[in-house]
């Protein structure tokens, strides 16, 4: 992923260095785990332990000729270490080393997104509360339908973030699993038992059965709860967009000192960074498609997932880590206009209180299709001729025959509408259990 949508945090376990650095780690686990079993010297896992090191630019120099990447990493590793460097990769094959290094990856670079997730929830949590009684026109269609408040908007928001923290909880650890199997996963040349040592010294799962390679659902499914993340992300940032359109103007994402909007019009203060998470979610769902395809490998493995995964797990991980803090940042200082909540809830001139009188004239006696066709005709009247909706169902006689004038004023009322919000808010905000 380019700089501008990397935190640097993602980007150090992503970068070169890094990917060498946890190959190295993978490597130096295996050879202290055989030396406790006995089957390669003690000495030689100490002096690899305190003199192996990986410099990058010379392991790009040896892979111009030896054409592999993990050969030219061993090699680069054996010149700094000295004889020591036989015991290096003992009975392993590339994707051993490979597989159990993404693991690693994938646990650390999970930890960033976890830290993010939980970071979205709160501030939507916090916000939520902030506005739970901060009445505005609920929208179906783009059309009003009855009030909410914006407080219950991002209420939702929240219980969504919160599937979306135990199902990034169950992928991770589904697919932070490493295998230390061999060429077919047979453990031709190492026991099963060093696998799991290596792996729990790790910390990490492994493999239970394997082939060349861990198995690719894992990581699809670890991809898919990233894409589902980010449409998350995408959803929310598409409410405040429309939110924040001038006809509309209830939230507007915050315009900073000295920032401008546009090149030819000053006047200018776009949710450009709303819609930058937006664009940056179609690359992910892009990601999650293409780790579907990876799963689907010759035999005991072939190597077509290895190109596809050098991208698309850098890049999904990264962007998700970017979006999550964008958005994060986003929300905790979105601006909130209330009083234009307010207005905007009064342009229909109480046609959004309808569904409530229908019900109220249903409860007396009227059979469904009688009341809606009678609070349909002075509905579609308010809305071709204009006038106040609540007048107009005052001066209908057969509706005041059936309702007093207190039983109007419960069904327009924005409180009677609302009353349920707390109740809404106890159940969503109460403890989860472990």
């Amino acid at each position: 992923m380019i700089e501008r949508y990397s935190r640097p945090e993602m980007r150090a376990i992503w970068c070169e260095e890094g990917k060498y650095r946890t190959w190295l780690d993978v490597e130096l686990a295996v050879c202290e785990v055989l030396a406790d079993r006995g089957t390669i010297p003690g000495s030689a896992a100490e002096t690899l332990r305190a003199r192996a090191a990986v410099d990058p630019a010379r392991v790009a120099e040896i892979e111009v000729t030896v054409h592999h990447d993990v050969i030219a990493f061993l090699t680069a590793v054996t010149e700094c270490v000295g004889p020591a460097a036989r015991w290096l990769h003992y009975g392993m094959t590339s994707s051993d080393v490979l597989d159990t290094a993404l693991a690693l990856q994938i646990r650390d670079a999970g930890a960033l997104i976890r830290a993010g997730v939980e970071r979205v929830s709160q501030v939507l949590r916090r916000r939520a509360l902030e506005f739970r009684h901060t009445a505005c026109p609920g929208r179906t269609h783009g059309v009003h339908a009855e009030p909410t408040t914006f407080g219950l908007k991002l209420l939702v928001f929240y219980a969504e973030m919160r599937r979306n923290q135990d199902r990034l909880e169950r992928a991770l650890l589904d697919a932070a699993v490493g295998k230390i199997s061999g060429a077919v996963g047979t453990f031709a040349h190492l026991e099963p038992a060093v696998e799991e040592e290596v792996c729990r010294r790790l910390g990490i799962g492994f493999e239970s059965a394997a082939t060349q390679v861990v198995q690719r659902d894992r990581h699809a499914a670890l991809m898919g709860v990233l894409a589902l993340i980010a449409s998350s992300l995408d959803k929310f940032a598409i409410e405040f967009r429309h939110l924040a359109r001038t006809e509309v103007r209830e939230v507007e994402e915050e315009f900073g000192a000295g920032q401008k909007g546009s090149s030819a019009m000053p006047h200018k203060r776009n949710p450009w960074r709303f819609e930058n998470v937006s664009g940056l979610a179609r690359v992910v769902r892009g990601y999650a498609v293409a780790a579907l395809e990876n799963q689907a490998l010759w035999h005991e493995r072939d190597i077509s997932n290895s190109s596809v995964e050098r991208v698309i797990f850098p890049d999904a991980m990264t962007t998700v880590d970017f979006m999550l803090e964008r958005f994060a940042g986003l929300v905790e200082t979105l601006v909130v206009y209330p009083a234009r909540m307010r207005e905007n809830l009064e342009l229909t001139r109480g046609l959004t209180f309808s569904g409530s009188l229908l019900v109220a004239l249903t409860g007396k006696g009227l059979t469904r299709e009688e009341a809606y066709a009678l609070v349909q005709r002075h509905a579609l009247e308010t809305w071709d001729r204009g006038g106040d909706f609540r007048e107009r169902i005052l001066a209908e006689p057969r509706i005041v025959e059936l309702l007093s004038k207190e039983e109007i004023d419960r069904a327009f009322s924005l409180e009677e509408s609302l009353r349920h919000v707390d109740a809404i808010f106890e159940r969503t905000l109460e403890p989860r259990e472990p």
